[in-house]
C-alpha cells in the first residue's frame, strides 16, 4: 500500500511538472500561475501546494531535469577545449546541438524565468558561469593564451552559442544548419583552439 500512494505521489509530481514545462511552452513563464498548472494538471491549487512552495520552486526543478539532459557535457567540454583542434570542437558543437529539441523547453522556459525571477537568473547565471569555468579550465591545462584572457574567450565562445541554441529553439533551423554550425566552430577554434 505505501508503495502504491509513493507511486501515485511521484506520478502527481511529475504530472505537474510534465504540464508546467507545456503550459510555459504555450504561455510562457510569466504568462502562466499556480492555477494554470493546478487545472490543466486535472488537480487544485492546494495539491500543487503539497509539492511545490512556489512556482519558483517548481521551475528550480525543472532546471535540475535540464542539468541531467546535460550531464557529462562539461568535462567533455574540457577535453575539447584542452584539445583545442577544430575537429574537436565542430564535433562538440555538433552533439550540443542535436540535443537542442530535447532541452528546448527548459532552455526557453529557464530563460524566461530568469527574466522575471531572481532565484532562477541566479540559477541560470550559475550554469553559465560554469560553462565558462570549464572552457577557462580546458585554456588552463593547455596552457594556451594569456592566463587573463581565458575566461573571457570563453565568456565570448559561449555568448555565440547560447545566442544561436536560443535563436534556433524559437525559431527553427536554418535551412542550412551545418554551414551555421561550421561557422560556429570557426570562430571558437580561433578563440579557443591551437590555432587562434
Amino acid at each position: 500500500m505505501a508503495q502504491l500512494r509513493a507511486a501515485q505521489k511521484e506520478m502527481t509530481r511529475r504530472l505537474l511538472l510534465s504540464t508546467a514545462l507545456e503550459l510555459f511552452g504555450e504561455r510562457g513563464y510569466a504568462g502562466t500561475t499556480v492555477d494554470d498548472i493546478a487545472r490543466a494538471a486535472g488537480t487544485t491549487r492546494v495539491t500543487f501546494y503539497a509539492y511545490f512552495a512556489s512556482r519558483t520552486a517548481l521551475m528550480k526543478e525543472l532546471c535540475g531535469e535540464f542539468e541531467e539532459l546535460s550531464a557529462g557535457d562539461s568535462a567533455r567540454l574540457v577535453a575539447v577545449v584542452r584539445d583545442g583542434g577544430r575537429d574537436g570542437i565542430a564535433d562538440w558543437l555538433r552533439a550540443s546541438a542535436d540535443r537542442w529539441p530535447r532541452t528546448r523547453p527548459y532552455v526557453l522556459a529557464a530563460h524566461e524565468a530568469a527574466a522575471v525571477d531572481p532565484e532562477v537568473r541566479e540559477l541560470v547565471e550559475g550554469w553559465f558561469d560554469e560553462v565558462v569555468a570549464g572552457i577557462e579550465a580546458g585554456l588552463d591545462q593547455a596552457g594556451r593564451f594569456e592566463p587573463t584572457s581565458r575566461r573571457m574567450r570563453g565568456f565570448l565562445a559561449l555568448a555565440q552559442l547560447d545566442r544561436l541554441s536560443r535563436y534556433w529553439m524559437r525559431h527553427g533551423r536554418p535551412a542550412d544548419p551545418a554551414a551555421a554550425l561550421g561557422l560556429l566552430a570557426d570562430s571558437w577554434a580561433h578563440l579557443l583552439g591551437g590555432n587562434g
